[in-house]
């Protein structure tokens, strides 16, 4: 059964600490030529990684950003691979089922994880993957019809691998070319798109 996600309507405050680090890193590099979700999420993984590279490593669509805006906002289910990531949205609450899955022959923990999630939430989920190759393997298996899918798995087995899949399936999407990625960074881009007004996102439609 769909499950909608809880919304944190508040404003949030901007620690003057955070202001001067993405002063800093607008300083450093131009970001005035992504579009407004595009350089949202950019600057927001940057910012968490303090890794300029991901400017050119990150690989993601405006079209598909404004629609799965439009979703998150609406209440639509954020599903994330570990609790490190869920631990790094703040404002959202999220389903996590790693500590309900069980391995087996053929099927990482993760993977299973990800079968129990699709199970609760159906359809129409934001997906933040984080940690697990496995994860973001067995998703593009499902065929769970995302709003959209934030696949930043880490890792020297895998990764890359299971990113470039994500992008040949043609889902909606957020990954990165390099073996590089991670909770902080998965959930930033998420983050990215939870604190970008809604009004915004609509200037160009």
């Amino acid at each position: 059964m769909s499950r909608v996600s809880q919304v944190f309507p508040q404003a949030r405050v901007v620690h003057p600490i955070e202001q001067e680090s993405f002063r800093r890193l607008r300083a450093r590099l131009d970001t005035s030529h992504f579009a407004p979700l595009t350089r949202a999420v950019v600057e927001r993984v940057i910012h968490s990684a303090a890794d300029l590279d991901y400017a050119d490593d990150l690989v993601m669509d405006e079209g598909a950003l404004e629609r799965a805006h439009a979703a998150l906002h609406a209440g639509a289910p954020v599903v994330v691979d570990v609790e490190m990531v869920a631990a790094g949205i703040t404002r959202r609450d999220t389903v996590c089922r790693l500590k309900d899955a069980e391995s087996g022959p053929g099927l990482t923990r993760s993977a299973h994880a990800i079968r129990l999630a699709y199970e609760e939430v159906g359809p129409g989920a934001l997906w933040v993957i984080g940690c697990a190759p496995t994860a973001l393997e067995e998703l593009l298996t499902l065929h769970a019809d995302p709003a959209l899918v934030i696949g930043l798995p880490v890792g020297f087995v895998g990764a890359a691998e299971s990113k470039a899949a994500l992008r040949e399936s043609g889902l909606p999407a957020v990954s990165n070319v390099s073996e590089k990625g991670g909770s902080a960074v998965a959930a930033a881009a998420l983050n990215a798109l939870l604190y970008h007004p809604v009004s915004k996102s609509k200037e160009k439609t």
